[in-house]
């Protein structure tokens, strides 16, 4: 099996408000995960969430960059065009 996939998981043109459900989606679910993550260690007590957190507030921070732009692109009566790619290279374990 090969290294490295490439999948495409947006292609196409978007309303604002259409673009904004799924990217949205996206970046809530990656908060989610990252909340979940850091719940589950906090209870095991088994170690430094800190890197979870500051992960969740770069996500935060970036939904509200994105909100700008979609309220921007709404206004200025533009569609997005969003093209998203997802590179997956598999490595041995450290």
């Amino acid at each position: 099996m090969e290294n490295n996939h490439n999948f495409k998981l947006i292609e196409g043109r978007f309303n604002s408000t259409e673009a904004g459900k799924i990217l949205f989606a996206l970046l809530n679910s990656k908060i989610n995960y990252h909340n979940l993550q850091a719940f589950s260690i906090r209870e095991r007590n088994s170690g430094d969430v800190s890197h979870l957190n500051k992960r969740v507030e770069a996500l935060k921070a970036v939904c509200e960059d994105l909100r700008e732009v979609l309220e921007y692109a709404d206004k200025n009566n533009m569609e997005l065009k969003i093209d998203s790619v997802i590179n997956i290279e598999m490595i041995q374990k450290t």
